[in-house]
């Protein structure tokens, strides 16, 4: 699926540029998953209209709750 969002990992934190532009981020510690994956099974994921899915990991992210999500 072609989009506009962008998702990269820094610092050990996942980042994401929404639609409109928006950087948002959050430290890797809120979703072990993630911090617990190599770089290239972090690369690995497909973006859909409601978010983003890593098949290997078994892990999905909803755009919603990432922008919205705190702890």
């Amino acid at each position: 699926m072609e989009s506009n969002i962008k998702v990269w990992f820094q610092n050990n934190h996942i980042f994401i540029k929404t639609l409109s532009g928006e950087n948002k981020s959050h430290p890797l510690t809120w979703f072990p998953k993630l911090l617990n994956a190599s770089d290239d099974e972090r690369q690995d994921y497909q973006i859909s209209p409601f978010g983003i899915h890593w098949e290997k990991l078994d892990e999905d992210l909803s755009f919603e709750g990432f922008t919205s999500f705190t702890k």
